[in-house]
C-alpha cells in the first residue's frame, strides 16, 4: 500500500485551484510503491498522477528530480512530465506535505518479465543515459557505495535474526565489493531503481519509465547492474542468461560499453545486489507489524549476491 497521507476533498479542491488542468472528475489512491503517497487524478483535461512526498525523500532533492524528468521528457524519453502551476511552480503543499502533479503514462508493467521485455529495456536505459548527459545539475548517490557501510551498521545487530550468520557474511561481502569497486568508469545521471514495476509496456513497446526518486549521478554500468538483478533472475533465483544477453545487446545497440565496464560487471552486480539487500534488510527489521508497507524479503538479494560473487567475467552475463 502506498498511501500514507489522507487527502480530504476540501484540501484537494483548494490544491487544484493552483493549476490549470480542468475540473476534478475522479481521485483514488494507488496501492503500489513504497516510498511516497500516490494518487490517480482525472480531470476534464485528462489523467494525471498526484504524489505526496513522504519522509524518505529529502525535500532539497525534489527540484533536481523534477528537473531531470522535465529534461528527459523534452528529449522524448517516455517519462512523466511535472505539471507546473499557474505561477510556474512544480511543487506545492498539500495535506502538510510537498506535492507534485505529473502527466499520466499509459501501459502495464510486466509481472513476469520475459526475454522480449529485456532488449527494449536495455535500449531505453541507454537512451536515458545519453539524454541526461547535458543535464548540468548533479546529485550524489546516497545509496551508492559510500552509503552501504553506514546502512549496514544500522541493521547489522539484527541481521542474524533473518538468517543465521547473515551479519558476518554481509560484512565480508562488503569488504570484498568495496575493495574492488571501480572509480574510473563513465558516469552521468542514472535511474538507479528501474525495476519492472517502474517500466510500462504498451503493444510490446516501452510506454513509460517512472519513479525517478532514487536517480543520481553515478556509474552508467551500475545502472545496468541494477537492471540485471531486477529483470534477469527467475522465481527460483536462477540467473537467466538469455534475458541478460538481450538486455545488454539492447543497451549496446544505443550506447556501446567500454571494455572496463564489461570487465567489471561481476563486481557492479554484486554492489547492486547488496544495495537492495541492505535496504530490504533495514525495512524488514524496522517496519512494525501492522504497517501499511509490505516488507520485501532481503534474502532474495542474498541469493543474487551469491550468484554474482561466483561470476568471473562478462561472459557469465552473456557478453
Amino acid at each position: 500500500m502506498a498511501v500514507y497521507t489522507e487527502v480530504t476533498d476540501d484540501a484537494l479542491a483548494e490544491f487544484l485551484e493552483l493549476y490549470e488542468i480542468g475540473r476534478l472528475v475522479a481521485f483514488r489512491g494507488i496501492a503500489e510503491g513504497v516510498e511516497n503517497s500516490n494518487f490517480s487524478l482525472r480531470t476534464t483535461d485528462g489523467d494525471f498522477i498526484l504524489t505526496l512526498y513522504e519522509k524518505r525523500v529529502d525535500p532539497a532533492d525534489l527540484p533536481w528530480f523534477l528537473g531531470l524528468m522535465e529534461h528527459l521528457a523534452a528529449k522524448s524519453l517516455p517519462c512523466p512530465l511535472p505539471v507546473r502551476a499557474r505561477d510556474g511552480a512544480n511543487l506545492n503543499k498539500l495535506a502538510g506535505k510537498i506535492a507534485a502533479i505529473t502527466t499520466f503514462l499509459p501501459g502495464i508493467w510486466p509481472r513476469r518479465p520475459a526475454v522480449a521485455h529485456c532488449a527494449p529495456l536495455g535500449e531505453a536505459l541507454a537512451r536515458l543515459h545519453l539524454a541526461g548527459a547535458d543535464y548540468a545539475p548533479t546529485r550524489a548517490n546516497a545509496l551508492g557505495p559510500e552509503g552501504w557501510r553506514p546502512l549496514f551498521a544500522r541493521c547489522a545487530g539484527s541481521a542474524d535474526t533473518v538468517q543465521a550468520g547473515l551479519g558476518a557474511a554481509l560484512d565480508a561481502s562488503l569488504d570484498a565489493i568495496l575493495a574492488a569497486w571501480p572509480d574510473n568508469l563513465p558516469r552521468g545521471h542514472i535511474h538507479a531503481d528501474l525495476f519492472p514495476d517502474n517500466v510500462f509496456f504498451l503493444d510490446g513497446k516501452i510506454s513509460g519509465l517512472i519513479d525517478f526518486y532514487f536517480a543520481a549521478t553515478d556509474l552508467y554500468a551500475y545502472d545496468i547492474a541494477v537492471c540485471l538483478n531486477a529483470w534477469c533472475f527467475e522465481n527460483d533465483f536462477s540467473f537467466n542468461i538469455t534475458k541478460s544477453r538481450a538486455l545488454l545487446r539492447g543497451y549496446q545497440s544505443v550506447r556501446p560499453l567500454a571494455e572496463a565496464e564489461r570487465a567489471t560487471l561481476p563486481v557492479l552486480c554484486q554492489g547492486a545486489a547488496i544495495r537492495f539487500l541492505l535496504t530490504r534488510l533495514y525495512d524488514w527489521i524496522n517496519t512494525p507489524d501492522g504497517a501499511l508497507v509490505t516488507r520485501k524479503d532481503p534474502l532474495a538479494y542474498w541469493r543474487r549476491l551469491r550468484f554474482h560473487a561466483q561470476a568471473r567475467s562478462e561472459g557469465d552475463y552473456g557478453l
